[in-house]
């Protein structure tokens, strides 16, 4: 946000800060958060790029076609383990896994 638009919401009594600070997340917990939604992208980038469709993907991991387009959503409800799976299905490497959430 540019510094003008940010002293024009201060000044009508707004508050500006970061998404960490509004919903009192710990270090800890916004590290977790961003280690997922990087997962949840990757995924989608990675099975775009190899032109798999979520049904297919589902099939793949043995899921559901609704439940990979939660995956690539980052909803809260999936799990690290069940994306971490589903990106090892798509031929992502160990290595590759670790720069993502790095």
């Amino acid at each position: 946000m540019d510094k003008v638009k940010k002293a024009n919401l201060i000044r009508k009594g707004w508050k500006v800060g970061t998404v960490a600070e509004f919903l009192d997340l710990s270090a800890e917990e916004s590290a977790y958060i961003e280690m997922k939604l990087a997962l949840s992208e990757k995924l989608k980038k990675r099975r775009v790029g190899k032109n798999i469709t979520q049904a297919q993907l589902a099939k793949a991991i043995d899921s559901s076609q609704s439940r990979v387009a939660k995956m690539e959503a980052g909803d809260p409800t999936v799990s690290m383990d069940l994306l971490v799976k589903s990106l090892l299905a798509l031929g992502v490497s160990k290595k590759e896994l670790g720069r993502t959430i790095s």
